[in-house]
């Protein structure tokens, strides 16, 4: 029988949204890696708890490892880490109809891997910047809501796109389809490296981003994932505080200044006080997504003749971070700092 929904990496975001939507009715089925994780999300006297200031609720729902899964749906909603998409997309590819499609609940450039293995007509982008963290097995919280943006990767308006519009308003009544995702993705990229940055100290994110002898780094990391963006063709788009404009070529410093001023704005009452990024490196010991996030910028951004100085910096150092020859304290911003003047 043709199943609706099925979440392949059920943790922080999958986990969230998927929780959700089965929540207000729909057919979900939940993949993951971890086998306790699983089991909890499949025992209907414990279940996927959601937590933390936003909601708290509890679900049971069909779950299983990736050798487990077996049958086919209408629609893959995939949240690994950016680094196993290809691998994931591998193993998802037989379970998904052939009128059906994936949906990157990612961050960075994701789509583009996902079209190329099941096609980019069967391939959704979204953007989302809402807080969740994985805490144990069975257990998520739901730190803070942000922007959820759904769109085509070709830019178009359609029936499908319409529909996983009002399914997601379950999860975020606020979220809104566009016709520029890629606008979004790029958008994120920028904000996505002084989440990066952020991750080889050890404050939090408002407090990172408040402290004005940085100022000089955010323009810099920012500003370079703007400029390849706008070589692509892209205009990206801001979201929760962040401004690309206050970033582009010829951007002053005031401008910059209160883009992250209303960044720490957005984040400073926020559950959620460190990046996942910054929990991958300081709690749970594993790589991070920076290959495939991050990195692209300064790969891309080769392609049109732009040095990225600081994008390939902060690479290089979290990098080292995840070798275990970095600790991870405030001379890591400071010397990205240094580099960035």
């Amino acid at each position: 029988m043709l199943k609706d929904i099925l979440v392949w990496g059920s943790g922080a975001i999958g986990g969230t949204v998927g929780a959700y939507l089965k929540r207000a009715g729909h057919d979900v089925t939940f993949v993951d890696i971890v086998p306790e994780h699983v089991a909890a999300i499949r025992d209907q006297a414990r279940g996927l708890r959601i937590t933390g200031p936003i909601a708290a609720f509890t679900i049971a729902a069909p779950a299983m490892l990736p050798a487990e899964v077996e049958g086919t749906w209408k629609r893959i909603f995939l949240s690994v880490k950016a680094h196993h998409t290809e691998e994931a997309c591998l193993a998802l590819q037989p379970h998904l109809a052939e009128d059906g499609y994936v949906l990157s609940l990612q961050n960075g450039l994701c789509e583009k891997i996902i079209a190329r293995i099941v096609g980019p007509g069967r391939t959704v982008g979204a953007f989302v910047n809402f807080g969740a963290d994985w805490l144990k097995p069975g257990e998520i919280i739901y730190a803070n809501r942000g922007a959820v943006v759904l769109g085509e990767i070709d830019g178009k308006m359609t029936p499908r796109l319409a529909k996983l519009h009002k399914e997601m308003q379950a999860f975020e009544p606020e979220a809104i389809v566009t016709g520029n995702i890629w606008s979004y993705l790029w958008g994120k990229l920028g904000y996505g490296s002084l989440l990066f940055a952020q991750a080889v100290g050890q404050q939090g994110i408002a407090d990172c981003l408040a402290r004005p002898e940085l100022l000089p780094l955010w323009r810099r990391l920012a500003g370079e994932s703007v400029r390849v963006a706008l070589a692509e063709g892209v205009e990206p788009l801001g979201f929760n505080g962040y401004d690309p404009n206050a970033f582009r070529p010829g951007a002053t410093e005031d401008a910059a200044r209160e883009s992250v001023a209303a960044m720490v704005a957005f984040n400073r009452p926020n559950a959620k006080t460190h990046s996942g990024v910054w929990r991958d490196l300081a709690i749970r010991k594993r790589r991070t997504e920076v290959d495939v996030q991050i990195a692209p910028i300064a790969e891309i951004g080769a392609t049109h003749g732009i040095a990225c100085p600081s994008v390939k910096a902060l690479v290089a150092m979290i990098h080292e971070i995840e070798a275990g020859k970095r600790p991870m304290t405030d001379d890591n911003l400071m010397e990205l700092a240094r580099e960035a003047r």
